[in-house]
């Protein structure tokens, strides 16, 4: 399993008219592009997938598009495409998880299969390569 890298500047959805973005109060310090999950009192924290990890990895809510400390607001693409992951020497169609590493996404599964998204191409000619994130609510796992 590899970390997808990241540029936390350059992370935003593609077209925020057709993407889902929710706003979320944040339980922790959260970075640009981190995944997170939403905590049983409804604040959420970066996620990860190891097994005895301290979030709550089967309550995935998406990829957060702007950052935070405890208490403060930030916006969470929930579905649509997204520019900053590194994603251009990966097939579209890969499958993309939450890491076992906090607030990290990869391609491969941790100790715990949290999905992300996929890869996908753009139409702009040169077919760039973005992740498309999906949160599936009914495929959360119960706490």
């Amino acid at each position: 399993m590899a970390n997808i890298a990241l540029t936390a500047a350059q992370i935003g959805a593609i077209d925020p008219k057709k993407a889902t973005i929710k706003s979320y109060l944040a339980g922790s310090t959260i970075t640009k592009g981190q995944p997170v999950s939403q905590e049983t009192d409804g604040t959420v924290d970066p996620s990860d997938a190891s097994t005895g990890g301290v979030y709550l990895f089967e309550q995935f809510r998406g990829i957060a598009l702007s950052g935070g400390g405890a208490g403060q607001a930030i916006d969470v693409l929930e579905d649509g495409e997204l520019y900053g992951f590194t994603v251009s020497g990966k097939n579209c169609g890969d499958l993309l998880y939450v890491s076992n590493d906090v607030g990290r996404i990869a391609d491969a599964a941790g100790d715990e299969t949290v999905y992300v998204g996929r890869v996908t191409a753009l139409t702009d000619g040169s077919a760039t390569k973005v992740a498309r994130i999906q949160v599936i609510y009914s495929e959360a796992k119960a706490t």
